[in-house]
């Protein structure tokens, strides 16, 4: 099994380096094929969208369809795969960050029957009691 880090996914989808891409390529289309095991981790999946949106300025969809189209990748294994596609999806439909729809759905997920807050854009968006 190889771990592979944010950068190595950025060099991929952003094709900014053409040496680091065609490494990048190589790996993933290995893994793709089955000659190689590749995983990940989901505060990989955050430093992609954080590097998106605040080094590359990407925007909410643009960075949306990038981390859709990677947690697509079913050959690379990630945990928390599911969780990651809830979140996105609620990110997507709202006006949350990232973080707070992961939280939400991961509180969601381990049954949760309050979930408290300060953050006031997110008391907003749930009943917060």
């Amino acid at each position: 099994m190889i771990f592979v880090d944010t950068n190595y996914f950025l060099r991929l989808f952003l094709a900014d380096n053409a040496h680091q891409y065609q490494t990048a390529k190589e790996l993933i289309n290995n893994a793709a094929v089955g000659k190689v095991k590749i995983f990940t981790s989901t505060i990989v999946v955050f430093e992609i969208y954080w590097v998106l949106r605040s080094y590359y300025q990407r925007d909410k969809e643009q960075i949306v369809k990038t981390l859709e189209d990677f947690l697509n990748l079913e050959f690379i294994q990630l945990e928390e795969r599911e969780l990651l596609r809830g979140s996105l999806k609620l990110f997507r439909d709202s006006r949350i960050s990232l973080v707070d729809c992961y939280n939400l759905i991961f509180a969601k997920g381990l049954g949760a029957k309050a979930f408290k807050t300060f953050d006031q854009k997110l008391a907003k968006f749930i009943s917060v009691d």
